[in-house]
């Protein structure tokens, strides 16, 4: 057995960085009280910003740690970066937000550091104990953050309810780890490879397999272990909406791929047709459920299951097309989620009273023309418009299938996107062409950044998409 040395940790270096920081901010909030939130918020900005340029400046390649438990690769540096500027864009978006409700506290940036921790590890986990510290790392602070509104009943609420089904859904990933333990007789992703790879796979592993997935599916919000995702999008504050729709969702399915393709390549059949069933489900409810609803943060709950199931579809086609295109479409609907998620986050009226309904939208393109037009990008973004950069999210998933002969999975993506279509066009309809029921108050910079940013981003992406599809593609290479 080797000696140990510092520089082994090289690859965890901006989750000790965060980690240190997020203690060290809990003792400048303990000492200065309240009086520190701003300068807590701003370090926690500073410290993600760090992370994201160590991830960046990282030499490339595959590194180990811990003895192939923590799995530093393309795929993961990819993903971790994907994750943390989804953190640090609801981040930034929430503290005037936070002030405003009078709920800004320093533990809540301290909270988004933890919870993003957890989140890195589980990207970067290459057994099953890594995988669970990090989901449970995740989860701990992901439950407080949901009902961080403690004074609001509907806040309290959605914390309650993710907090017990997130009990029930780590409950069937460590009971279905330890079916795959007893049954392969390791716990790291490679063993267990080798272990089905060396005979026909037991029925015990399978249903490991399947307990597995299910509890990592609550993660992610797919049918039908979505029940959570539409009650808590609605009742969590705004920003923690945000949060909770871009860096877990991406740091789950990142998990999940990385579970599949690197632990269960032997028996890609078994996994394909859970992740198939799933993909289906997750695209018809989500679909046809947002028709009928009226709160914009609901509907973006059934619009996330949506999106859930056209990531699934390219997971589904088993191939290293099939992940290069998951990786391209979570690219793409985090910058899609931000942008609208910064409307909503500035559905503000001129007293301070927050609106969430989405006929509080009506004649925004007179009274805001500016924030009508980012939100009506979004909306035919998320629709599959062209040339806009939702459209090729989809068409990545789409082409992948059919590369793996699923041409009737591709088919009903196609007619799930048509049906969802409806709600979106509903609201662009809603802006233009209604009478205004009222006008918003001035939208935070850091709103406006971020918007800016996310905008450009799904309007150009067209013009030169090349880079992302690179590093797509050799993300995706280094997990096969």
């Amino acid at each position: 057995m080797t000696g140990f040395s510092p520089a082994d940790l090289i690859p965890l270096l901006p989750e000790l960085l965060l980690a240190g920081g997020a203690l060290a901010l809990v003792l400048l909030g303990a000492f200065a009280g309240e009086r520190s939130v701003g300068a807590v918020n701003g370090i926690a900005l500073v410290l993600l910003v760090i992370a994201i340029v160590i991830l960046a400046v990282l030499p490339a390649g595959t590194r180990v740690v811990f003895h192939g438990s923590v799995v530093l690769d393309a795929y993961a540096k990819f993903l971790k970066i994907l994750t943390l500027l989804g953190a640090l864009a609801a981040l930034a978006m929430s503290m005037n937000w936070m002030k405003l409700e009078g709920i800004a506290r320093f533990e809540f940036a301290v909270l988004i550091l933890l919870s993003t921790v957890g989140m890195m590890v589980m990207i970067s986990a290459g057994d099953l104990i890594a995988l669970y510290i990090g989901l449970e790392l995740q989860n701990l602070a992901l439950y407080v953050i949901a009902a961080f509104h403690r004074d609001n009943a509907r806040s309290s609420e959605a914390g309650l309810k993710y907090f017990v089904l997130g009990a029930l859904s780590s409950g069937m990933v460590l009971y279905g780890a330890s079916l795959v333990y007893g049954f392969s007789g390791t716990v790291t992703f490679t063993g267990i490879a080798s272990a089905v790879a060396a005979g026909h796979p037991s029925v015990g592993l399978i249903f490991g397999l399947v307990f597995l997935l299910a509890g990592l599916a609550f993660k992610v919000s797919a049918v039908p272990f979505h029940m959570w995702t539409p009650d808590v999008y609605e009742g969590a504050p705004t920003p923690i909406t945000t949060f909770f729709t871009t860096a877990p969702k991406i740091a789950a399915m990142a998990l999940i791929v990385r579970l599949v393709v690197m632990a269960f390549p032997g028996i890609t059949v078994e996994w394909q047709q859970i992740v198939t069933f799933l993909a289906v489900v997750s695209l018809l409810l989500g679909a046809f459920a947002g028709i009928g609803q009226r709160n914009i943060k609901r509907l973006m709950g059934y619009s996330a299951i949506t999106n859930v199931g056209y990531i699934l579809i390219g997971l589904a086609a088993g191939t290293s097309e099939g992940v290069q295109s998951v990786l391209l479409y979570l690219a793409i609907y985090l910058a899609m989620t931000l942008g609208t998620f910064g409307v909503i986050v500035a559905m503000r009226r001129p007293d301070g009273t927050a609106v969430e309904e989405i006929s509080d939208l009506a004649g925004l393109a007179r009274t805001r023309p500016a924030m009508a037009f980012v939100l009506a990008v979004m909306m035919f973004s998320l629709a599959g418009i062209p040339p806009l950069a939702g459209f090729f999210a989809k068409l990545y998933v789409f082409l992948a299938a059919v590369q793996a002969h699923l041409y009737w999975l591709a088919v009903l993506g196609v007619v799930a996107s048509v049906v969802a279509a409806f709600y979106y066009v509903h609201i662009v309809k809603l802006m233009y062409m209604d009478e205004p029921v009222g006008e918003f108050g001035p939208m935070p910079r850091a709103v406006q950044a971020v918007l800016t940013l996310t905008s450009i981003f799904v309007l150009f992406y067209f013009v030169y998409p090349a880079p992302l599809s690179a590093a797509a593609a050799t993300a995706a290479r280094s997990l096969f």
